[in-house]
């Protein structure tokens, strides 16, 4: 079980429904590409470490700063006397390696070497601990995830997990002795509570609510092709059909995650829908799940917290 589980980044939510509502300049869709694949593959390996058996605390994404430096780590594992800690990549295709560089083949082309982003974070996590009073051996790895990929001239003695090693990897580290204390504990509490939630590195497009494609969006294939059928929104493209409010609750949430600062309006939210004609269901809709402010024309909705 976690300690901490994965969630998709603020960035990369709204780089998805940005695509979903807009053409994308070629460079912000493939920084989305690249942060949807990345994500995929922290997932696959989470999926991994889940099942670990052997008395460990799992916390995953951190974002942690050190001396104003500020470093990530995709996945980190406290077990008794020591910390592993893992880069985690979903390259995919033929890659070579040549003077501590690494090349992606046909076209040639030289990627960052994670090794680089791991030497990095190893220190910076070491300087971290021992800020916090703990010094424990620390053992980093990158771990190629994605089946296809393949790493000509892999260097021997570099801490690299290779994707036909990943299931061994854990066997072997299931197999490890391992006491947990309370101090290790303790350790993950001070990481939790030193971890950031806003990335200074994210890169988000400007964007305006009347240049995205208005509409609800099917939740399982994301087509707009969506009727109202009695009381569901039913897809033309897959047939998934969901109850209308559930619909329109995720599209009122999507909107806030867009545009934090804007009311909620039964005006706005009938205009972000499109399909659901009536102002009426809207308005019911929002009157039943939010908080009612104000009167007539100047009436909106505030969420709850939990929202």
């Amino acid at each position: 079980m976690f300690y901490k589980p994965r969630t998709m980044s603020n960035e990369l939510i709204i780089l998805e429904l940005l695509n979903e509502r807009k053409n994308l300049p070629r460079k912000d869709k493939q920084h989305y590409f690249n942060l949807k694949k990345g994500y995929e593959g922290e997932m696959q390996f989470d999926a991994l470490t889940e099942n670990l058996q052997c008395e460990c605390l799992i916390l995953n994404d951190l974002l942690l700063k050190v001396n104003n430096t500020t470093f990530q780590i995709d996945s980190l594992i406290i077990a008794h006397g020591k910390i592993y800690f893992y880069e985690v990549k979903n390259y995919e295709g033929d890659y070579y390696y040549e003077s501590d560089k690494l090349f992606k083949r046909n076209p040639k082309v030289e990627v960052i070497n994670p090794l680089y982003q791991l030497g990095r974070s190893e220190s910076l996590l070491r300087q971290l601990l021992l800020s916090i009073g703990f010094n424990p051996q620390i053992d980093a790895s990158v771990v190629f995830i994605n089946p296809k990929f393949t790493l000509y001239q892999a260097p021997l003695d570099k801490p690299i997990i290779f994707p036909t090693q990943v299931n061994q990897y854990i066997e072997n580290f299931n197999a490890i002795p391992s006491k947990l204390s309370e101090k290790h504990k303790k350790v993950a509490d001070q990481l939790l509570s030193l971890n950031n939630t806003d990335s200074p590195y994210k890169q988000i497009p400007s964007y305006y609510y009347d240049e995205l494609r208005k509409g609800i969006t099917c939740s399982k294939c994301h087509s707009f092709s969506l009727s109202i059928e009695k009381r569901k929104c039913i897809c033309h493209e897959c047939g998934n059909g969901k109850p209308v409010i559930d619909a329109v609750m995720r599209s009122v949430k999507e909107f806030k995650i867009l545009f934090p600062n804007e009311k909620i309006t039964t005006n706005i939210i009938h205009d972000w829908c499109q399909v659901v004609q009536s102002k009426k269901t809207i308005r019911r809709i929002l009157a039943t799940n939010f908080n009612i402010v104000g009167v007539h024309q100047w009436t909106y909705y505030e969420q709850d917290l939990d929202f």
